[in-house]
Protein backbone atom coordinates (compact mmCIF):
# COMPACT_ATOMS: atom_id res chain seq x y z
CA UNK A 1 0.00 0.00 0.00
CA UNK A 2 1.91 2.72 -1.30
CA UNK A 3 1.90 6.26 0.76
CA UNK A 4 1.09 9.60 -1.46
CA UNK A 5 3.76 12.14 -1.43
CA UNK A 6 1.72 14.41 0.29
CA UNK A 7 0.73 12.34 3.47
CA UNK A 8 4.43 11.80 3.80
CA UNK A 9 4.88 15.46 3.54
CA UNK A 10 2.58 16.32 5.96
CA UNK A 11 3.98 13.34 8.08
CA UNK A 12 7.48 15.04 7.84
CA UNK A 13 5.76 19.23 8.07
CA UNK A 14 4.11 17.90 11.43
CA UNK A 15 7.02 16.28 12.52
CA UNK A 16 9.44 19.28 12.22
CA UNK A 17 6.61 21.38 13.33
CA UNK A 18 6.87 19.28 17.08
CA UNK A 19 10.83 19.45 16.88
CA UNK A 20 10.96 22.80 16.31
CA UNK A 21 8.38 23.32 19.54
CA UNK A 22 11.05 20.72 21.63
CA UNK A 23 13.92 23.23 20.68
CA UNK A 24 11.70 26.78 21.27
CA UNK A 25 10.97 24.69 25.15
CA UNK A 26 14.50 23.37 25.74
CA UNK A 27 16.60 26.98 24.74
CA UNK A 28 13.89 28.53 27.55
CA UNK A 29 14.45 26.14 29.99
CA UNK A 30 18.23 26.71 29.29
CA UNK A 31 17.71 30.38 29.17
CA UNK A 32 16.09 30.33 33.03
CA UNK A 33 18.71 27.75 33.54
CA UNK A 34 21.48 29.66 32.82
CA UNK A 35 20.28 32.75 34.87
CA UNK A 36 19.45 30.60 37.84
CA UNK A 37 23.24 30.22 37.85
CA UNK A 38 24.38 33.29 37.45
CA UNK A 39 22.32 34.55 40.11
CA UNK A 40 23.90 31.71 42.35
CA UNK A 41 26.94 32.50 41.53
CA UNK A 42 26.94 36.36 42.55
CA UNK A 43 25.69 34.40 45.70
CA UNK A 44 28.40 32.13 46.33
CA UNK A 45 30.83 35.32 45.46
CA UNK A 46 29.07 37.34 48.13
CA UNK A 47 29.31 34.69 50.57
CA UNK A 48 32.82 34.16 50.03
CA UNK A 49 33.32 37.86 50.63
CA UNK A 50 31.45 37.87 53.61
CA UNK A 51 33.34 34.99 55.65
CA UNK A 52 36.60 36.41 54.21
CA UNK A 53 35.80 39.77 55.89
CA UNK A 54 34.64 37.60 59.23
CA UNK A 55 37.92 35.61 59.02
CA UNK A 56 39.73 39.52 58.75
CA UNK A 57 37.71 40.49 61.71
CA UNK A 58 36.37 38.04 64.05
CA UNK A 59 34.53 40.45 66.05
CA UNK A 60 32.19 40.49 63.19
CA UNK A 61 31.17 37.01 64.14
CA UNK A 62 28.14 36.78 66.36
CA UNK A 63 28.84 35.61 70.18
CA UNK A 64 28.63 32.08 71.36
CA UNK A 65 24.83 31.48 73.13
CA UNK A 66 25.16 31.31 76.75
CA UNK A 67 24.95 27.66 78.04
CA UNK A 68 20.96 26.91 79.25
CA UNK A 69 20.63 27.56 82.86
CA UNK A 70 20.73 24.07 84.02
CA UNK A 71 24.81 24.16 83.43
Amino acid sequence: MPTSIEARLETLETLVTHQEQAIEDLNATITRQWDELAALKRQLGNMGERLREIADNPALTEPPEPPPPHY
